[in-house]
This record gives structure tokens, sequence and C-alpha cells, in this order.
């Protein structure tokens, strides 16, 4: 299948224009042209501009998984502060700050998270402030550009406001001389709704359901509103009953596309095609951030192998760091209380045993590793070498999510579970193996439901807010859920504050903009 790969080649203003790639070359736009003397007046003249504008922005969302010092990735910062997580390599003193719950606005992981998220949205903004201009141009090239960009911007204002509440809200490209050029925080329910806005706009951009080339869906853009208006619905905005309904109702829109379309978008039938390069952009995978050798490779598969210290190897990429692994306890959670929970299977989502440099001997490796994001091509299996390159997409969106999205959100909009509902949780728990469920009370299904996004979604940056929306905590001792604040998280023996519904912003950041005071509360100044 032919594949479009997004990768930088020149540089506009405040970000960059890309080149589009395939499994077979890259295009390169303007290569007459000095890119050093290139600004918005002179570059915007052609409707190729405009797809290398959006572009931009798409290679910009690897912010997620880029390197944060030794032995870490911007990755790992949502997972080590949920208490499902671990490292056994300790080698890094931001992730270990993260994992024992004492990190502050000095860590680096948070300062890359709010550079990187940045660069998304004045990538974005370059492009809709631009992309107008360009004269001539198809208008349907011109609508589907600007509802890729109001897509990424959502998307990167998404993660700000869950981060850090309050955000400054920028919606225009800048210089030096701008009046916004500092910008003050702006309240998150303002935030929130223009990230409403932005989806709404990318919603009606006439995308396709689904986009086998890596750019945005129609059917990716409708879960991300579903999963706004169910974040809006709880902490910290509160919205409730309304914003339940408006969930279910967005992301019913999806289910019912899928459902006349199965061919289109559902679920993969075994767990091993979740992390399958031939799956990347496919059937499940409703949006990803997008890897390709010779443009990006994949950068988290060293975090997931074992540290190199074990004896062998497992890999014909070479060794392993280790510095991203389950907690033994939540790993023991899937079957500790359903025996048949095909999740901790070998080779499912996680492992606990490989081979001899990818592909020899099997090889114990005396703990359990993540594997969800294991990408077999690169490293090998029983017999087949590895490549030693890593194509595989991260995640960003799944199907899986959208149907539990309907579910918890159709439940509390309504009061009661009705039978899509069911049908949507029972899909995630018959391929878990699990048996299905009814006849449950509001409440208990609404617990069941939380159960599997917890463990369908683990180490997927996921869970992360769902603790912070629901102000609530899974417990792996009795099966049911702690009060957010007062949670001890088994990976460091830390209970979580108040404070910790929000990162603290990045120090540097501050510092260079006096009018992002105040710091959030429990950070300091």
């Amino acid at each position: 299948m032919k594949r479009k790969i997004f990768n930088k080649s020149l540089l506009l203003v405040l970000t960059g224009a890309l080149m589009l790639g395939t499994g077979t070359g890259c295009k390169k736009f303007l290569e007459e042209q000095d890119p050093s003397n290139l600004s918005p007046d002179s570059y915007f003249t052609l409707p190729e501009h405009a797809d290398a504008a959006v572009f931009a922005a798409y290679a910009r969302t690897r912010i997620i998984a880029e390197g944060a010092g030794i032995f870490s990735n911007n990755f790992q910062m949502l997972d080590a502060v949920t208490g499902t997580a671990n490292t056994g390599t300790a080698q890094n003193s931001d992730l270990n700050n993260l994992l024992g719950l004492v990190y502050n606005g000095e860590n680096l992981h948070v300062q890359q998270w709010w550079r990187g998220l940045y660069r998304v949205i004045a990538q974005c903004n370059l492009t809709l402030d631009n992309v107008p201009k360009i004269n001539p141009m198809d208008e349907a090239q011109r609508k589907r550009v600007m509802g890729e960009a109001s897509f990424l911007r959502a998307w990167a204002y998404f993660y700000a406001v869950r981060l850090w509440g309050d955000v400054p809200l920028v919606l225009n490209s800048q210089t030096a001389s701008s009046p916004d050029f500092a910008p003050s925080r702006t309240k998150a329910e303002e935030v929130y709704n223009q990230i409403v806005k932005d989806l709404q706009t990318a919603e009606a951009a006439g995308l396709p359901w689904i986009d086998p080339t890596g750019r945005v869906s129609t059917a990716a853009i409708k879960t991300e509103l579903a999963k706004v208006y169910l974040t809006m619905a709880g902490n910290p905005l509160g919205k409730g009953a309304t914003h339940y309904k408006l969930a279910a109702d967005k992301a019913k829109e999806v289910v019912d596309y899928a459902n006349a379309h199965p061919a289109e978008i559902g679920l993969f039938p075994t767990y091993n095609l979740l992390h399958a390069v031939a799956s990347n952009n496919k059937l499940e995978h409703l949006f990803e951030v997008q890897y390709l050798s010779g443009v990006e490779e994949n950068p988290l598969q060293s975090i997931m192998l074992p540290n190199n210290s074990l004896s062998k190897n497992i890999s014909a990429d070479g060794s392993g760091v280790g510095s991203s692994m389950p907690t033994r306890s939540f790993y023991d959670s899937y079957k500790k209380f359903e025996p048949k929970d095909k999740r901790t299977d070998e080779q499912q989502f996680f492992f606990t045993t490989y081979y001899v440099d990818g592909s020899g001997a099997d090889f114990p490796l005396g703990a359990p590793y993540i594997f969800k994001h294991f990408d077999v091509v690169c490293h090998g299996t029983k017999g087949v070498a590895g490549t030693g390159i890593s194509n595989l997409n991260l995640p960003q969106i799944r199907y899986a999510e959208t149907l539990l999205i309907y579910a918890e959100a159709q439940n509390k909009a309504d009061g009661a579970p009705n039978a899509q509902a069911y049908t949507a949780l029972n899909a995630i728990r018959g391929r878990a193996g699990l048996d299905a469920l009814s006849g449950l009370s509001s409440e208990v299904f609404e617990q069941a439901v939380w159960r599997e996004r917890w463990h369908e979604f683990a180490y997927e940056g996921i869970i992360w807010f769902d603790m912070v929306r629901l102000k609530k905590v899974y417990n792996e001792d009795n099966n049911g859920f702690d009060e957010f604040e007062g949670h001890v998280n088994k990976n460091s023996g830390q209970a979580l504050q108040k404070k910790h519904l929000l990162f603290p912003l990045p120090t540097s950041e501050m510092k260079n903009n006096l009018n992002l005071k105040p710091q959030n509360d429990g950070y300091g100044n």
C-alpha cells in the first residue's frame, strides 16, 4: 500500500514546510529558491505550498515520541505519573521524578511537551493564515488543508489544556513584533470552546471517513470531538449530562458508519495487528503519528526492549534500555480479576520471553515488558531476522476508544446503558476473551467501562487524562476505583495530591514570558 509520510524540508518564519514522501522517495518543493530568503508572502503562492505547510504540522506531532535525555522519551511522561509504569534503568532523573511524583517546572519532559505542542500550533496558525491567500487554488483542496490544520491545532490544544489548564490561546502566526507575542494564559473553558470550534471546522471539510495515507479523516475528527465533549463533561469544567449527550451522539456517528462499512472501520480481530507495520493507518487506527525509514523512524523501540544489562540482545536493532516497563501489580491485575483476559497472554500487550538477536533461541526476560508498541519486522521473530528499522506508527485515536467513549457517555447521558452501549463494551471484552456483560446498573456499567479503558489503553497516553477528568484511579488490589487525591501509586509508594491534576508550567517559559504567571498551584512561583 502506498503511504504518505511527512518530512521537514524548508523553514518558514516560526516553523517549516515539508516534503511529501512515499516508500519510493520524496518530492521537494521550491528547490530553485534559497530557503533562507523565504517568508509567508513569498512562499504561499502555489497550491502545492498549502500541502507542504500542513505536512509540516503533521511532522511536528512526532514531539510525542522525541527523546528526553538519556534513556527516555517524551512519550513516557503520561505513563510515569499513572502508577502503571516503571523503569528498569533509573538513569534519567527527570523520568525518575515523574515516577516519584516529585517533578516541577524544570522537568525536561514537561518543557519539551510545551514547546512541541506550541510548535504544532504555530505551524497550524501559519497554514490557516496563509492558505486562504493562495490564488488560484482548487477550493476543495483549500478546504481540505484548512480542515486538516484546524484538526491538528485542536489536537495540540487539547493536550495542552489537559496538561496545564489555563494556557495561552494563540490563533495567529507570530513575529517578534506581534502584539500578543508574549501572551497571557486563557481560561481553560475558552480554550476548550476553541478546540470544539476547530474540530467542527475540520468536520465540515469533507475529508474521507478513513484515510490510509495517514492524513486526518472524518472518523478521527468525530472521535476526537466526542473525546473533547467527554472530557468537558468531567473535571475541571463539569459540564455533565449535556456534554455526555454530545459525546455519545458524536461517537455514535462513527459507530454507525463502522457498522455500515466494516471493511473500512472496525476492531482488529487480533492484538498483533495493533502493532503490525502492515496495519498502519488501517481499520482500527483512525489517527496515528507517522514514521518511515529515510524520513524518521519510530524512536520508541529501544526504551521498550529489556535493559542491555541482560546477557543477550533480543533484537536485530541491537540492545535496549528497558526504561519503559509495566509495574508488576498492574500487569497482574488483568488476570487477577478476569482470568481469561488475553491481553496478558504472551506477545499480546506484554511479553516475558523473546528470541536471541530477535530470531534465535528462546530467551526469558525475567519480567514483563510492553509489547503493544513492539515492531516485529524491525526486531525479528522466531526464525525470521529483523530489519533493524522501525516503520511502525504511534497510535493516537483507535476505534476501540470510539466504542468505549460511546458506552460511557450514553450511559451517563441517559441514566442507564442501552443495547448499543452493551454491544460497544462487549466488543472490547470479546476480543480480550472476556464474557459479555448484561443487566448492570448504571454505576456498575460505568465502572466496567472504566476498567476496560485502563486495561485496553494502558501505555497509549490516555489513562492519565482519564484519572484527571474522573478524579478517580483504578485500584489494582480490589478492582475498584479510588479518589484521585490520596491514591498511592504502587510504582513509587507516593500519594497523588490535588496539585497533580495539572502539570507545572515550564520554568524556562515563565522566565521568557512573565505574562504566564502565576505558576499552577503547588509548584512554587
